[in-house]
């Protein structure tokens, strides 16, 4: 027997995602065979699955929780920013093609029959699948063609728990609001709700619940207390970099540029947690610190735009300065590519064919390419043998003299590429800081003291934390019941 239940929120980041991770922990450790499910995600914050294709990051997460392999069916629609109206659209793990906002809904329907496959062929190996929504199902204005909320709930024919946050204040509000606004066969639908970040003593909302309860007729099933080790996950949105990543300790610091596009930037969690690195996201308007060690350029989704946002903020000119003084630079994926001397784009696939010069402090070019790059990889650090492992996604190739000297060896082949000084790097590879044995040398390289965190270790002791966590604020029990038998 199959059952599953859809999470929705009263809006974005509201914890739909941490919450549908720690339920997949705690069911999977009560052992459930949990699969995790997100008919649509936006998110420039991707991973590479065993089967070839690219999900939401929350989404692998998500199955790690579970303790299952993550897969493309888990999230068979994929929008990836490249623009302010636009996205890059991918199909149960595929890029299809790039749209903008308004031609994307009006045809997303299209994609249901896809959302819908992909759904069957997850519970079909599953006790339970735990559905997340995307943003609010109070967005009315979306509800014609909504794949992401009640209208993939009504293709499934699913019920759904609302979550609202009190944190952010108007809790009440807010829950009471999304069911009054729901047409009456979309608000038959939600059949509980949760507070999420409550801070205090849960007692003192107990009107609050009761008023909830009594207002909206369903249950609440529980009141969750803030979750402080929330940190030692990857975020997903980069809504969050300013408030989650950015670490304030006392060591050596690490800057990374806030790109408009930035992609990927989990890349970075390994570090912020290290308490012998400083790490700092350096936001538009912001100079870079001039006590930089490393400045780090991360992934993006459109490195000619972001390039062209790099140049705007004058960060050029601060990169320049901070070689000069001796520090280091490293380019990871679209960082890597801009520290080049060209960045060909011929195809037109990130605006107008043409070329862009580089920053000119690598000896290669770039040329940006149709067919995407997804695999997951591994093997060892140039300069230091290290072993390490992560993944690449990307749509281009780099060549020239400074790929003679590798970053990485990676399945046998370079990638790559180090300055003959060896002060700037650049490298394809996502997730390689949470190998242990690289990240430590890599730090001692910097003259930063690497602690004994072991990453992985660290993020599965996170999930069974959470999973205790909602264990003891969560009816569990309740929940299962109210999941639908498919």
């Amino acid at each position: 027997m199959t059952r599953a239940i859809i999470f929705m929120g009263t809006g974005s980041d509201v914890g739909k995602s941490l919450i549908v991770a720690g339920l997949a922990r705690a069911f999977a450790n009560r052992g459930l065979r949990v699969q995790p499910f997100k008919p649509q995600n936006m998110s420039n914050n991707a991973a590479v699955t065993a089967d070839g294709g690219e999900i939401g990051r929350a989404q692998a997460l998500q199955a790690r929780a579970a303790k299952v392999h993550p897969s493309v069916h888990m999230n068979p629609v994929l929008l990836k920013p490249e623009t302010t109206t636009g996205a890059q659209v991918i199909i149960q793990g595929h890029r299809q093609e790039s749209m903008t906002a308004r031609q994307y809904f009006r045809s997303r329907m299209k994609y249901m029959g896809a959302v819908l496959d992909s759904f069957h062929k997850v519970a079909s190996r599953a006790d339970i699948v735990l559905v997340e929504g995307a943003g609010s199902p109070g967005e009315i204005n979306l509800r014609d063609g909504d794949l992401a909320n009640m209208g993939f709930a009504e293709a499934a024919d699913l019920p759904a728990i609302l979550i609202g946050d009190i944190h952010r204040g108007g809790v009440i509000a807010s829950i009471a609001g999304t069911f009054d606004i729901l047409p009456e066969n979309d608000r038959d639908r939600l059949k509980a709700f949760l507070i999420n970040k409550f801070h205090g003593d849960p007692e003192l909302f107990s009107e609050g619940r009761t008023f909830l309860e009594t207002r909206t007729g369903t249950p609440c099933v529980g009141i969750v207390p803030h979750f402080e080790a929330a940190r030692r996950l990857p975020a997903e949105d980069a809504v969050a970099l300013e408030d989650t990543l950015t670490n304030t300790s006392n060591g050596i610091r690490i800057s990374v540029l806030r790109l408009p596009r930035i992609a990927n930037f989990d890349d970075l969690d390994p570090l912020r947690l290290e308490p012998g690195v400083t790490l700092t996201f350096v936001q538009p308007g912001e100079a870079i610190p001039g006590d930089s060690r490393l400045v780090i350029i991360p992934g993006s989704k459109s490195t000619v735009s972001d390039l062209a946002a790099l140049r705007k903020e004058g960060w050029d000119i601060d990169l320049l300065a901070h070689v000069r003084r001796g520090g280091l630079v490293l380019g990871l994926c679209g960082g890597y590519q801009m520290l080049g001397r060209l960045v060909s784009d011929p195809l037109g696939l990130e605006g107008t064919p043409g070329s862009t010069p580089g920053l000119g402090l690598l000896d290669v070019e770039t040329t940006l390419l149709a067919d995407k790059t997804l695999t997951r990889v591994s093997g060892t650090h140039g300069p230091s043998g290290a072993a390490l492992e992560g993944y690449e996604i990307h749509l281009g190739k780099t060549t020239g003299v400074d790929c003679a000297r590798p970053f990485a060896v990676l399945e046998g082949r370079p990638d790559g590429a180090i300055s003959p000084t060896g002060q700037v790097m650049g490298s394809y590879l996502h997730g390689c800081f949470g190998s242990d044995a690289f990240r430590t040398k890599f730090l001692i390289s910097l003259g930063i003291n690497a602690s004994e965190l072991r990453f992985e270790e660290t993020v599965e002791r996170t999930l069974d934390a959470l999973a205790a966590h909602l264990e003891a604020n969560l009816d569990l029990d309740l929940i299962l019941s109210l999941a639908k038998e498919l």
